[in-house]
């Protein structure tokens, strides 16, 4: 087996077969040029070796072992990894790759690394075909073209196409982050769910919220909880408390659902039991009788759509 083995002038020349030189993805003149058309890489050795074989991934591999990922990239996959060089772990704050690597930090470091890895074996022309894919951590990565460039996220694409046993890698220039707050705690930095906070600490669902997951919350805005007049300050008394339980898990939605496949739906089972009601009607998506006004904001555990009526089960 030959083991991969690129050097930093072997990384620079190969770059220019990078998406950020791709002129057929971006004018359609010329065929895209990768590492392997380049004949540069050839090798049998899974996504692990490659990287490990590769002094510009050596960062990368170290953050891998601590993470105790080594394993499950070595599997069948196939994976997709945007791998960032040793000079993209670079650009991160300083002491963050140290404050990373820490045992306490294990988690934190999974969410990061899986954030870098598709759960297919994904060329530069499936890639760039989609404005984003699922990675293993749950969430989203954004596919944007600019000018010439390819980015993935924040990141630029510098070389593509590096085949491995079980996937494949394309080399990014910068170490991109998923969203690491949970629900609650993205919902607080909104400034517009202070009723919705309140509802779902008074029912006592802040820990289930922070939770694994993953959740899909339609959440109501403040100003659709003021629409409710005084059945907000009811809901909120203690010895209503089932009642508002019963109220906010019928905004929850088990599992990651984002906006092109909730309008795919006609409807959709909530944690609270019952269903609720999807319907498409021009550019306007209707949960029962309420509007989404915004759509996919991230979470760690899941996914936010703000709605502008508060729903009630019946």
């Amino acid at each position: 087996m030959k083991r991969f083995a690129m050097t930093a002038g072997m990384l620079a020349m190969t770059a220019g077969a990078a998406f950020g030189q791709c002129e057929s993805a971006c004018s359609g003149e010329k065929e895209m040029m990768t590492t392997a058309a380049l004949g540069v890489f050839e090798s049998m050795d899974d996504i692990i070796e490659v990287a490990a074989g590769n002094e510009n991934f050596s960062t990368l591999v170290a953050a891998i072992q601590a993470a105790d990922l080594v394993e499950a990239l070595q599997g069948e996959g196939p994976f997709t990894v945007f791998a960032p060089t040793n000079e993209a772990f670079a650009k991160l704050p300083e002491g963050a790759v140290e404050n990373l690597l820490k045992p306490e930090n294990k988690k934190t470091l999974q969410a990061v690394l899986l954030y870098h890895v598709v759960p297919a074996r994904a060329y530069a022309e499936d890639v760039i075909s989609a404005d984003f894919h699922g990675t293993l951590n749950g969430q989203r990565i954004d596919v944007k073209t600019k000018g010439k460039k390819v980015m993935i996220d924040g990141a630029t694409v510098t070389a593509t196409d590096l085949e491995t046993s079980n996937g494949v890698i394309h080399v990014i220039d910068t170490v991109i982050m998923p969203e690491t707050k949970t629900i609650p705690g993205v919902a607080a930095e909104t400034k517009q769910f202070n009723t919705l906070l309140a509802a779902v600490e008074a029912a006592g669902l802040s820990e289930t919220l922070m939770g694994e997951g993953p959740f899909t919350v339609l959440a109501p805005t403040d100003g659709a909880f003021a629409a409710l007049g005084t059945a907000v300050d009811e809901l909120l008394k203690p010895e209503n408390r089932e009642q508002l339980q019963a109220v906010l898990t019928y905004h929850v939605i088990p599992g990651r659902v984002y906006s092109d496949q909730v309008v795919q739906l006609e409807s959709a089972t909530t944690v609270q039991g019952s269903d609720v009601s999807i319907s498409v009607k021009g550019k306007a998506v209707k949960i029962n009788d309420a509007t989404v006004i915004s759509a996919d904001i991230e979470a760690a555990n899941g996914v936010i759509h703000v709605i502008n009526k508060v729903i009630l089960p019946e």
